[in-house]
């Protein structure tokens, strides 16, 4: 008779809580309700001391153009999450409807606009990185970008930037 039942390893923590933490956060989308899930861990890593990198690539890049930053919308449509009658979320308007409540949401509950919280984290410390193959891709240059970003770099860069570091793609 075989036995599925094993004593389950108990990691070791001792030599962790010598060696720094760190988080790198990989944003690949530039709507509204995605760019604040990045914002608010960067965020709260930052206040437990945890070093942190945003990576901005594909559609994240609108989080860090400073034409598009300030402007960044919620779109219902095919948001199962939005809660409202499918019926309604195509109608003309909706998206600048929504984009309205979430951003009257966010800024009644103290948080801050999308280039305000950037701005906050790089002072507070975080690093924002650009990804190399969407610049090309969408022909950005470094002049482009919000000007607190440090670089653009490549995927083999941020391997480098990343190696021991928790990692999260938003």
């Amino acid at each position: 008779m075989t036995t599925y039942l094993q004593e389950t390893p108990v990691p070791a923590f001792d030599d962790e809580a010598a060696r720094p933490r760190k988080l790198c956060i990989i944003c690949s989308k530039g709507s509204l309700d995605m760019a604040y899930p990045g914002l608010v861990l960067t965020n709260a890593a930052l206040g437990e001391g945890v070093e942190t990198h945003l990576f901005f690539t594909f559609w994240g890049f609108d989080i860090i153009n400073k034409d598009t930053m300030a402007h960044l919308k919620f779109t219902p449509v095919g948001n199962p999450a939005t809660h409202m009658p499918p019926s309604l979320m195509g109608l003309p308007g909706m998206t600048a409807f929504a984009t309205h409540m979430m951003k009257k949401q966010i800024e009644g509950i103290d948080v801050p606009d999308v280039p305000e919280f950037l701005e906050m984290i790089t002072d507070a410390g975080g690093h924002l990185w650009a990804c190399r193959m969407s610049a090309d891709m969408m022909h950005i240059g470094q002049d482009q970008l919000y000007n607190r970003v440090e670089a653009i770099i490549s995927a083999a860069d941020f391997i480098e930037i990343s190696e021991g570091a928790q990692i999260i793609f938003v």
